[in-house]
């Protein structure tokens, strides 16, 4: 296969400066990926190099407070309709009407707001171990088990001790927490290299960790429109921050949706069987003009 050099650059979008990695034929269909915490665009790099060498064009951003992206400092500067409209932006900004959106995580969670509430900027959706927040919000209320699998939200709720925790002994915490979470050492050398730079940026943490914030402090939200636009869910079901029974609650509300579950893989399912999930995205991605 060969190498797509994967270029730089910053694009002005919604008010905010987004750092955005790209490669892939530019007159290449739009495909967008959206990262989750706590990672950055680097986490998709072998998956933009399959897509363009596909023939689509791929965009990677570091999403508004991570890594070499735009940092606001309030906690209500990311609220989901704040990240949906900076990809929306980047969409435009790119000369395309709409795009192709995968997300993972928080890039799912985004990518779900971009489904129901600019459904034009939407072709096809891709969703990774993430629910829609509405539903992960019904469903935390009634099931125990996964409130106590979300308890380092209520951690991260604490400005200040939150952050000087996390970035203790080089990051020991998270790294520790990622490395357990994962199967066959997906993050290990270069991979998690990459990561702890990105951490490291100015702010990063703390604008990472606004999400969390904002998710709490502005994020009630009631029930939202259904997805209308095809859509796949890929989810690994040995999640250990996600309950397994989300994938299916996420189903319900897509009107063309498809849910593949993948039983001896964990939340990181992007990292540890790339090739599957390519496989599988390429071809529901190439379905939109057969």
């Amino acid at each position: 296969m060969n190498t797509h050099p994967i270029t730089h650059e910053y694009i002005e979008t919604n008010g905010i400066r987004l750092h955005v990695a790209a490669c892939g034929p530019p007159e290449g269909e739009l495909v967008i990926l959206l990262h989750g915490f706590p990672e950055y665009w680097g986490a998709w790099r072998p998956h933009m190099q399959r897509l363009a060498h596909e023939g689509y064009r791929v965009l990677a951003p570091d999403q508004r407070g991570y890594n070499l992206s735009d940092k606001p400092s309030h906690p209500r500067e990311y609220t989901t309709d704040k990240l949906a409209a900076d990809i929306a932006g980047l969409i435009q900004a790119n000369g395309r009407a709409h795009a192709h959106i995968a997300g993972h995580d928080w890039g799912a969670a985004v990518a779900w707001e971009i489904a129901r509430a600019l459904p034009e900027r939407i072709s096809r959706l891709v969703i990774i171990n993430c629910p829609p927040t509405d539903v992960m919000q019904r469903f935390a209320v009634t099931h125990p088990r996964q409130l106590f699998k979300s308890w380092y939200i209520l951690f991260f709720q604490i400005p200040l001790i939150s952050e000087m925790t996390l970035k203790s002994f080089n990051f020991k915490c998270m790294r520790v927490q990622l490395l357990r979470s994962c199967t066959g050492g997906v993050f290990d050398g270069d991979k998690l290299d990459g990561h702890l730079k990105a951490w490291g940026q100015p702010h990063a943490l703390t604008g990472a960790l606004n999400w969390y914030r904002a998710a709490v402090r502005y994020g009630f939200r009631k029930k939202l429109a259904h997805v209308t636009c095809p859509t796949l869910i890929l989810w690994g079901e040995k999640d250990h921050f996600l309950d397994a029974r989300l994938a299916s609650a996420s189903l319900e509300i897509c009107e063309q949706g498809r849910l593949i579950q993948y039983p001896d893989y964990t939340h990181w399912i992007a990292h540890e069987a790339s090739d599957v999930v390519m496989d599988e995205m390429i071809q529901f991605l190439d379905q939109a003009t057969q």
